[in-house]
């Protein structure tokens, strides 16, 4: 896949950045707002998938082999339950138990450990989608026509 007009990749890279924050905005403002990790992780993975759209494959560079995102999904991963095994070690023995302090009610900072459960899951959710798009866009194009 070559890639778009001139026209479309400038206005791809244009709105992709802006894609991308809002993802993050539904994220860090998942506890307060409708939306959350997943929600904002897809959002995400749908900025990049439009920049690949637009650009093509060979803007990345795409082959068949382990990326970078399979490490940023497992790390995520790992995270989210290292957070959920510490509510159980530092709280009352219940896992994704809260165990930071809560905070005042309407600010960012008032949910405890709700807001890093939403980052890693945003984390996971986009390099999962990114990574189901970039197979199907790899094995297609390395499959017999």
């Amino acid at each position: 896949m070559k890639g778009m007009t001139i026209i479309v990749k400038k206005t791809a890279q244009l709105i992709a950045g802006m894609i991308f924050m809002y993802g993050i905005y539904v994220i860090v403002h998942g506890h307060l707002t409708p939306g959350g990790g997943f929600a904002g992780g897809v959002i995400m993975a749908g900025s990049l998938i439009l920049v690949i759209l637009s650009h093509g494959t060979d803007f990345f560079s795409l082959v068949k082999e382990e990326m970078g995102t399979t490490i940023v999904e497992s790390a995520a991963t790992i995270c989210v339950i290292l957070i959920a095994t510490a509510g159980f070690l530092f709280g009352t023995k219940v896992f994704f138990n809260n165990f930071l302090p809560k905070g005042n009610v309407g600010d960012l900072v008032s949910a405890g450990v709700l807001p890093l459960y939403n980052i890693f899951v945003g984390i996971e959710v986009a390099a999962s989608v990114f990574i189901i798009f970039l197979s199907l866009i790899i094995f297609k194009e390395e499959s017999p026509k």
